[in-house]
């Protein structure tokens, strides 16, 4: 039910939800708009699902957790794993343009959004297979002599996903596909601005796939009280969630009365640590490079930028002229690597921080309003905000925008302290000549991870979470699958 909306690309994905293995409308008949963010015109409609459909649908994947082989049977898991993964191999282009249309996210950059998440899906069938779910520890002192011991690795139960805007795609796979490898049913509520991500994804898994009705569900609203009741309902056993900080504190109160595990990747105001040695011509353009990819909408993003004060202007030169010459434009362009903002919304909150920076004391750089080149389409200039109070507000809260902070230093102390002053723990960045004067520095950060001259902490094979407000758990590597898994040890004869 995809259609082209016209010849520039733009795509209209599913308006339908997944309940119970069936493809459907909310009962009213109720829809909503999907805009594209370059055009600022309604791309097309979802269904608008209510808090009776996702009560449903919680109904669901309850009964087939309870009442079905599939947390048992990992080969069926693994089967239906692998025809999902061939689906959306085959689905991909349209998945593409889905993901351009709706999130304004550039064309050229969709690998990311698209590629790495299908792959992921074989990762994941790969490592549950193999998964040793049954683990003998051997024999154990105990009162009266010895005992012999099993870890049994069980699928926690329902879980509900509940799912941001800025990489829709790849993050309804991340939540979903480890979760039910491990066993578990799921209930799917995709982000309000970008429903097709996840309403694409319940229709591969109804048309393509053995997948059995209730194990996936997905149910699209443009009401926040849909998703509050997903959090809320005592039939679900944990609810994994990437998003605001805000959010994820709302959604640890609503799980507060059943005890719900939870797995939270919250926001994030990561800090580069630019050290007195550093090579500054290879650190900074790709620092500036990342603050104007996804249009500076991701939770990782390094968005302070810590520079001696011995090498303050220099450094401030070289992020200048990368972000006045980065290409930005229509995300169809295969040439621009930054489009518009999600929202008319989140362009606002962008440039009233900006704002904020300035009235504080901050010195602007270049950029700070709305390109005159893209009047249509929510835009924001790659933008450079130089002596930057640490304390302020541009400095203390996450932007989600492709805007820098420069803040100077005098010590290597200080820049350690200036870093972690903050709520949030999420990611981190060390620049230096010197890699184990680096590594020093990384290991006092009060981060979850952290990049060491270029080096890449993010990948499958590797967990991936955050310390203090920036969530709870991990993702990735075995660390991650275990988070979808409860523990239960088994006490045996010794003989």
């Amino acid at each position: 039910m995809t259609t082209v909306q016209s010849d520039s690309g733009v795509l209209a994905g599913d308006p339908r939800m997944l309940i119970d293995g069936e493809l459907q409308l909310t009962g009213s008949g109720a829809m909503f708009d999907v805009i594209h963010p370059a055009s600022e015109q309604v791309a097309g409609q979802v269904t608008d699902g209510t808090v009776d459909d996702m009560a449903r649908a919680v109904g669901a994947a309850r009964r087939a957790f309870d009442t079905t082989e599939w947390s048992r049977d990992v080969e069926f898991r693994y089967h239906c794993l692998t025809q999902l993964h061939a689906a959306l191999e085959r689905n991909k282009e349209q998945l593409r343009r889905i993901t351009v249309t709706e999130v304004g996210c550039p064309v050229s950059l969709t690998g990311a959004h698209i590629e790495s998440p299908i792959e992921e899906v074989a990762h994941w069938a790969e490592l549950g297979r193999k998964f040793e779910y049954l683990e003998d520890t051997g024999l154990h002192d105990a009162i009266g002599g010895q005992t012999r011991r099993l870890i049994h690795w069980d699928a926690v139960g329902v879980v509900g996903a509940i799912t941001p805007w800025n990489v829709p795609f790849y993050l309804n796979i991340a939540e979903t596909t480890p979760a039910l490898m491990a066993g578990n049913t799921v209930v799917l509520k995709p982000a309000q601005l970008t429903p097709w991500a996840g309403s694409e994804l319940g229709r591969i898994v109804a048309e393509e796939t053995d997948i059995p009705a209730g194990v996936l569900n997905v149910v699209t609203s443009n009401a926040n009280e849909v998703g509050a009741a997903l959090s809320a309902d005592p039939r679900v056993d944990m609810i994994t969630f990437t998003g605001s900080t805000a959010t994820g504190r709302a959604i640890l109160a609503a799980g507060a009365a059943t005890v719900k595990r939870t797995l939270l990747e919250l926001g994030g105001k990561s800090a580069h640590v630019v050290l007195d040695d550093a090579d500054l011509t290879a650190a900074l353009p790709m620092a500036a490079t990342l603050a104007c990819v996804m249009s500076g909408q991701s939770c990782v993003l390094p968005s302070r930028i810590l520079l001696p004060r011995s090498r303050y202007e220099e450094g401030l030169a070289i992020l200048q002229a990368t972000m006045e010459g980065f290409p930005v434009g229509d995300p169809w362009d295969p040439s621009k690597l930054q489009g518009p903002q999600i929202s008319a919304g989140q362009r606002d909150k962008v440039l009233g921080l900006i704002a904020s920076g300035i009235d504080s004391g901050a010195r602007l750089v270049t950029g700070g309003g709305v390109p005159p080149e893209f009047p249509t389409g929510y835009y924001v200039q790659p933008t450079l905000l130089a002596d930057v109070d640490p304390d302020s507000q541009v400095a203390q809260e996450e932007i989600f925008g492709p805007v820098l902070c420069v803040i100077p230093y005098d010590t290597e102390d200080e820049a350690i302290a200036i870093a972690n002053n903050s709520i949030y723990g999420l990611s981190g960045q060390v620049s230096s000549a010197d890699e184990d004067r680096a590594l020093k520095v990384a290991l006092r950060l009060r981060t979850g991870s952290a990049n060491i001259n270029g080096g890449q902490h993010f990948g499958l094979t590797s967990p991936f979470g955050g310390s203090k407000q920036s969530g709870l758990g991990r993702r990735n590597g075995v660390h991650g699958f275990q988070e979808y898994l409860e523990l239960k040890t088994l006490g045996l004869p010794a003989n």
